[in-house]
């Protein structure tokens, strides 16, 4: 059984997402690592770009395969989790704490709750 904590709410590109303020911190799902296998680079948002929700942003790369990571809502990228760069596995092996990809400052709140619930996350993965 995958890990989905009660206290994100999530995309249906297995990202996760932890409002904070008018701040959200996102990640890429306990599921999504799995699937990612062994991430060996992470390419971060730039600070201060302003994107839609569901623009690509940044890049997750394993030795399966790349993917690129969406804003899950509308905003401005604030912050990208430098300790990435220097140790990507930290999205393997803390996908939810340490392994955060990058902040983004949320234009609307009510974009964040209109993603999925943990309930619908987790009949998403069936």
């Amino acid at each position: 059984m995958m890990n989905v904590p009660e206290n994100l709410r999530y995309t249906s590109d297995h990202e996760w997402i932890l409002l904070e303020g008018d701040v959200a911190k996102v990640g890429i799902t306990d599921h999504a690592q799995e699937e990612l296998t062994d991430v060996v680079f992470v390419e971060l948002p730039d600070e201060g770009r302003a994107c839609d929700a569901e623009d690509p942003v940044a890049v997750v790369e394993s030795v399966k395969a790349a993917s690129d990571i969406y804003a899950p809502i509308a905003g401005e990228i604030v912050e990208g989790n430098a300790e990435l760069e220097g140790d990507p596995s930290l999205a393997n092996t803390d996908p939810y704490g340490a392994g955060w990809i990058f902040k983004i400052r949320v234009k609307d709140v009510a974009d964040v709750e209109a993603l999925l619930s943990p309930d619908d996350y987790k009949a998403l993965l069936g």
